[in-house]
């Protein structure tokens, strides 16, 4: 058990270290957008979700009504988010990303995702071949854990 727990921790070090390199990045578009990890919190849950209601949001971040409001205040000032009323309530207020916020996020993701690209085109075939059934396994295992239900209980 003792070697199966080195390994984890191994791994766990190599994926720490993976991150903190591509972190350093400064040309990256996360250090040039000056968004709070809020607000970048919010760009990310509408990049998934679509326009969503405003009241729906609070539940996703967690946040009271008066919190969000001031940060959705602040997103609609940068032109990252935009507010409508909703086709069937007009009393709900529907919160979702503008062109400026989608390009933005599209832009952060996109950055990752090249990163990630540019390190595998560096591995020979047989080394491609061991880092995708590694990462398979996890997908399968991630799916077993909490496939289906947004996030896992934390049990194994």
């Amino acid at each position: 058990m003792a070697e199966k727990e080195q390994l984890i921790a191994d791994i766990m070090g190599a994926q720490h270290r993976l991150q903190d390199l591509i972190a350093e990045d400064q040309a990256d578009p996360l250090f040039s957008s000056h968004l709070t990890l809020s607000q970048l919190k919010i760009l990310m849950l509408l990049s998934r979700h679509g326009n969503v209601p405003f009241g729906e949001l609070a539940g996703l971040l967690g946040v009271g009504a008066a919190a969000l409001s001031g940060m959705i205040d602040r997103l609609v000032v940068q032109d990252l988010v935009t507010r409508t009323e909703d086709l069937h309530d007009r009393r709900v207020r529907r919160i979702g990303l503008s062109r400026a916020g989608r390009e933005l996020i599209g832009s952060i993701f996109n950055a990752g995702e090249a990163k990630m690209r540019a390190l595998l085109s560096r591995l020979s075939a047989e080394e491609l071949d061991r880092v995708a059934q590694a990462i398979l396994l996890l997908v399968k295992v991630a799916d077993e854990e909490w496939g289906g239900r947004g996030g896992g209980s934390g049990q194994a």
